[in-house]
């Protein structure tokens, strides 16, 4: 028996005799009698990881799977903490969840646990969006709060996110200061469970009006939603929570001929029409793209299970639906906001954007062109919202995103939110059809006025513990033999965030990077090309970015210089064997 084996059991049976109920201990009784231990392995092997973030994992039995035991020793560590961190406090959360599976239970058992541990909790009625959780926390002066979701995940998992008072995720020190704590809690004898009901208060549609309220408010041209106010928008919620508030919100803004796909209306943690409810991939809007061409629609729309990301779809110069991927998305709000922001002289050299360092360089090149600051963080909406907090009442927030369909407008929520970004969106595409234009046209106009930056991204999926050995070692290998040219074009600059080092490769010279450890690598290449490397810290996968760019001089050369700067990238995906 190996050392791995010997762990497994150990826990196995540690679950078996202690104090976990009949139902848990007859399947873990199974995995150990069944024939093929991989199941046992994957259960076991490790305890979920709280990360900087929280819980995220398949949901079953064992210490490395959610489930009652795992989220109730979560919550216990997380109560702990905000005891010492708020002493002599009546401390507060607020608690959301999602539509996936055991979500509200999760919910219950976490508002169960804070309450037997004196915790005022603040409880969703049903299920919302993960941002106006993060609203709720600002809102009702909460010291933290819990969303449960697993974000676009398969529907196998689930997850725990845990957020601050200003309504974001932890981030040094209260992220490591939390880990700490939740390592603390070795038993579920630990965790206190009986619930006072007393202490748990229920929230909703006041919470809905309040927040609606303020994204309604975002509105930059009412003007031109007036005159297009009959804009056919086709929405899918993909069976998650922005069917509560993403119809209402767009039709608080003013628009009057929303089509809602009432297959994926229903909330349903099984999410049975799609194989993935991720809008990144383009199978999850495969009905929305139906009922888009059956009416002529001007724009869709797509939010994730959470809805805190929003896939686009638009329609091209041929009349097709394209989809956009999240840097084209980000680019053309960052481009709106500032158009309009400049238009209204409402820049006044205080303001600044965020991006992070896997999202396009366009974005950062649209800032410059407006003379507004940009800001480059680390992967992870809790970066972005660390930097506005740390420019409150000195700078001015306008806006941010990720390059995976996540966006914040505004600072009143401080993670992404894919309920305000539909309605900047639908704003936005109002705007340019008021100027008898596409989003589509802007896209081409935005291209050839800052440079035509295309992006691609590759996900390689590796499951288990021996997937995760795969991906270390993957980044183990780049590390110690990074390329010296990507497509003729000689490397030029080395970024390793784990080592937090920049390495000028023509003059051998090696600096300091000032941002947190994170286990990522970019190559950038003479040429302008960048690619960047990191494994996902939520999902089982490695993910290759890459991003390269060229002139555009004309509308009609749009398509050949598309498919240059397409071979470009295959090439180096071929280079890096990939493939």
């Amino acid at each position: 028996m190996n050392n791995i084996e010997e762990l497994v059991n150990k826990k196995a049976q540690i679950w078996l005799n202690g104090n976990y109920d009949q139902e848990t201990k007859l399947a873990v009784q199974k995995m150990i009698d069944s024939s093929d231990k991989t199941e046992l392995i994957d259960s076991f092997y490790q305890d979920l990881e709280f990360g900087t973030g929280g819980l995220r994992g398949i949901m079953g039995v064992g210490s490395n799977r959610m489930n009652k035991y795992t989220v109730g020793m979560a919550t216990q560590g997380l109560a702990n903490y905000l005891k010492i961190s708020f002493p002599s406090q009546q401390i507060k959360m607020a608690i959301a969840y999602d539509c996936r599976n055991n979500s509200k239970y999760f919910s219950e058992i976490a508002a169960a646990v804070l309450s037997a541990n004196d915790i005022y909790v603040y409880l969703f009625e049903n299920l919302r969006p993960t941002p106006e959780l993060s609203f709720a926390i600002r809102h009702l002066n909460c010291q933290s709060g819990i969303v449960i979701t697993a974000s676009h995940n398969p529907k196998e998992y689930n997850g725990f996110k845990a957020y601050w008072n200003d309504g974001a995720q932890l981030i040094a020190p209260h992220d490591v200061n939390v880990i700490a704590e939740v390592q603390k809690i070795s038993s579920i004898d630990d965790v206190k469970m009986n619930k006072k009901s007393e202490l748990i208060t229920m929230i909703g549609k006041d919470i809905d009006e309040l927040y609606l309220e303020k994204v309604c408010q975002l509105s930059l041209t009412p003007e031109a939603i007036k005159n297009q106010h009959n804009l056919k928008i086709v929405y899918t919620p993909i069976h998650g929570t922005g069917r509560e508030l993403v119809p209402t919100c767009l039709t608080k803004m003013g628009f009057t001929n929303i089509n809602l796909i009432t297959e994926q209306m229903e909330a349903d943690g099984n999410f049975p029409t799609v194989k993935s409810p991720n809008p990144e991939e383009s199978a999850a809007l495969n009905l929305a793209l139906i009922k888009a061409k059956e009416i002529d629609a001007d724009i869709v729309l797509a939010t994730d299970p959470d809805a805190d990301r929003v896939g686009v779809a638009i329609k091209d110069n041929k009349g097709e639906f394209i989809l956009l991927n999240g840097n084209q998305t980000c680019a053309l709000i960052t481009n709106y906001l500032l158009t309009r922001w400049s238009e209204k002289n409402l820049l006044k050299g205080k303001e600044f954007i965020i991006k992070t360092i896997v999202t396009s360089e366009l974005v950062k090149t649209i800032a410059d062109g407006f003379n507004v600051k940009s800001f480059n963080v680390l992967t992870g909406f809790k970066f972005i919202a660390q930097i506005i907090r740390e420019q409150e009442g000195k700078m001015q927030f306008i806006g941010g995103g990720e390059e995976s369909y996540g966006y914040l407008i505004s600072d009143f929520v401080r993670d992404k939110d894919a309920v305000s970004a539909c309605a900047i969106i639908a704003e936005m595409t109002a705007w340019a059809k008021d100027q008898n234009l596409s989003v589509y046209d802007n896209l081409i106009q935005m291209y050839m006025k800052f440079g035509y930056y295309r992006e691609s991204l590759l996900s390689i999926t590796k499951k288990g513990k021996t997937g995760a050995d795969e991906i270390q070692q993957m980044m183990k290998d780049f590390r110690q033999f990074p390329p010296k040219m990507l497509n003729n074009s000689m490397i030029s600059k080395i970024c390793d965030y784990q080592n937090q080092t920049e390495f000028d490769v023509k003059n051998n010279i090696v600096n300091a990077i000032s941002q947190p450890k994170s286990n990522v690598l970019q190559f950038y290449t003479e040429d302008g090309t960048v690619t960047s490397i990191r494994p996902s810290g939520t999902e089982p996968k490695i993910k290759f970015y890459f991003g390269v760019k060229a002139e555009l001089t004309s509308p009609n050369d749009f398509d050949a210089v598309t498919q240059k700067l397409d071979d470009k990238i295959n090439t180096i995906i071929e280079e890096l064997k990939l493939r």
